[in-house]
């Protein structure tokens, strides 16, 4: 999990958020990123080396084009993060649930 930092710093932006939204969707060239979007081309090229370099997003040359795609690793490794953060939560409603129904017992 040596990657999250810069993973969670990409994550923060939304034009990034989004960006990785419509590559869940499938490849995408530069362009076709940068559609939707009301930005040049090299700014949307600024945020996709952001992704690149988090290991978010891998990058391919094909001719002229780069097509992008999600790095599946990247998201694995955030979701096994997230996967334990949501057993110690559900540890503690687990906990938290005991001692209520105690509490209720002795009412």
């Amino acid at each position: 999990m040596s990657n999250l930092d810069a993973a969670f710093s990409a994550l923060a932006d939304p034009t990034r958020r989004a960006i990785l939204a419509r590559l869940a969707l499938g490849e995408a060239t530069v362009m076709e990123l940068a559609e939707p979007f009301e930005m040049t081309q090299p700014a949307i090229s600024r945020h996709l080396k952001v992704l690149e370099g988090a290991g978010l997003i891998l990058r391919r040359v094909e001719g002229t084009k780069r097509p992008c795609r999600l790095a599946p690793a990247a998201v694995a490794e955030i979701d096994q993060w997230l996967a334990m953060l949501r057993q110690t939560l559900a540890a503690n409603y687990n906990r938290l649930d005991d001692v209520l129904a105690e509490m209720k017992t002795k009412e």
